[in-house]
């Protein structure tokens, strides 16, 4: 027993050594990739792409379910971004409030009849509408399909540009987000498939007609800990793997894809969890058995403003969804590992995906029985155990630390010191007690999908008109 007890925390203790120097490289790689961004963007002028007429028209899939708090305001953002040749699409998912009545008011919606070919699956569309104040924007009335890869389908088949971007109705972009997105199209048209931008937590920012004024941190510590899980996911996470061209999700909240190649994979995958992961993974597996010379890439700086979980209750409901995503993801593609035909994707970053983000909560967990059963037979080792803590804990803490420090080098949306200060002092919290949270939120999604637990489950948010703080 003992000796099974040592090799177990032996395990675990590579485990998290391994995982943690993976995350170092991807932090050096990361902060590379960033100050060659920031050389490109010397030279980018921003204004003449406003004003091109060669830049592509892009259309924008905004899906919204039971958003009147803030439905007006989003919309009337999203027309008011700067690119030259826009379309907005709000396709409503058989809201049960005020959804389309705000809408119809704000816009003055009348029904038009329009050819709609149901390319991608989604559920019956009721209606179509096209707006009297700006004809740029078409409204999709459709019963409700039980999930957001189904009304995004929706938009989908109704789209007239050669890429869409895909929103939250409940995000704000920054103005010049579209045009910032767009670059690595511009650069390399034939290559660039989509392109993921950065998502940043909203919640204690100041927000005046549902725009961004002043960034500020959250007040509450639940907020502040998912600024600095946004800023390593994105910041680190994102930019290396996307840099070896293996990003494998983009945000639903925020991405640009090719309509020719959505469509010609059936789009979204309606009863997909996961619905972002599900379709780069898809696009991946599609170009790669067809041989083709892409990419897909992450910018840095076109910013989605989004509200995060506030209590813990709707966290929990959150992270357990991003864990079954996983699962609904990986499961049915497992086919993919250590094939040739799949290249790096199918030998390192759908593994990684496996071994360090889908099993980890399992791993943690058997970890945490085997260290309190090797105290209990008094087999651990003060010097392991002493070990498994500057590794486990303070290797961790410092990766967190260099998110922060590399937006604050970079990108300094943060300008206040004392945010700063903030933001430094909770990478202390983020892995004791946050982390074991996190696991155990996990794992419930993992039982959750084995159980056939797979409704999408609502989470408490406030909008964008209470974003404001006081």
């Amino acid at each position: 027993m003992s000796r099974f007890l040592q090799i177990s925390n032996h395990t675990l203790f590579y485990y998290y050594l391994a995982s943690n120097l993976t995350y170092l490289v991807m932090l050096i790689i990361a902060l590379q990739t960033s100050a060659a961004h920031q050389r490109q963007l010397e030279s980018i002028r921003f204004g003449w792409i406003k004003e091109s007429p060669l830049a592509p028209p892009v259309t924008i899939l905004a899906p919204a379910h039971n958003e009147e708090k803030s439905i007006r305001i989003a919309v009337r953002n999203l027309l008011d971004l700067d690119y030259p040749e826009l379309e907005v699409i709000v396709i409503n998912d058989g809201s049960a409030d005020r959804t389309l009545e705000e809408l119809r008011e704000e816009f003055r919606l009348r029904r038009v009849r329009a050819v709609y070919i149901q390319q991608a699956a989604s559920a019956p569309v009721r209606s179509l509408y096209r707006s009297d104040v700006d004809p740029r924007l078409l409204v999709i009335d459709k019963e409700p399909g039980g999930s957001k890869a189904d009304a995004v389908n929706a938009g989908l088949n109704a789209a007239t540009s050669p890429y869409v971007c895909v929103v939250d109705a409940d995000s704000v972009l920054e103005r010049d987000a579209l045009l910032r997105i767009m670059v690595p199209v511009l650069a390399d048209p034939k290559r660039v498939v989509g392109v993921g931008g950065i998502v940043r937590v909203l919640n204690g920012s100041e927000i005046e007609g549902g725009r961004l004024r002043r960034v500020r941190l959250p007040r509450k510590s639940i907020e502040v800990i998912q600024v600095v899980e946004y800023l390593r996911a994105f910041l680190i996470g994102r930019e290396a793997w996307a840099r070896g061209n293996m990003l494998m999700i983009i945000s639903g909240a925020f991405g640009l894809f090719r309509t020719d190649l959505v469509r010609a994979i059936g789009g979204y995958r309606s009863r997909a969890i996961g619905e972002d992961f599900d379709l780069v993974v898809r696009l991946h597996r599609h170009l790669r058995e067809k041989g083709a010379d892409y990419c897909i890439q992450f910018v840095p700086d076109p910013v989605c403003w989004t509200e995060v979980p506030s209590d813990l209750r709707s966290l929990a409901r959150q992270r357990s969804r991003w864990q079954k995503g996983m699962l609904d993801v990986l499961l049915p593609n497992r086919d993919m590992l250590f094939r040739p035909r799949y290249g790096r994707i199918g030998c390192l970053a759908l593994p990684y995906l496996w071994l360090f983000e889908l099993l980890a909560p399992v791993i943690e967990l058997g970890g945490i029985v085997t260290i309190a059963l090797a105290a209990w037979f008094g087999v651990l080792s003060r010097e392991f155990f002493l070990q498994f803590l500057i590794f486990g804990y303070a290797f961790a803490t410092v990766i967190s630390i260099g998110s922060v420090l590399q937006e604050e080098l970079t990108y300094k949306r943060y300008s206040d010191w004392q945010d700063v200060v903030r933001l430094v002092s909770y990478c202390f919290f983020e892995h004791f007690p946050y982390r074991q949270l996190h696991m155990i939120w996990r794992l419930q999604g993992l039982w959750q999908y084995m159980r056939g637990d797979v409704v999408w489950k609502p989470m408490k948010r406030r909008g964008l008109q209470s974003a404001s703080p006081g």
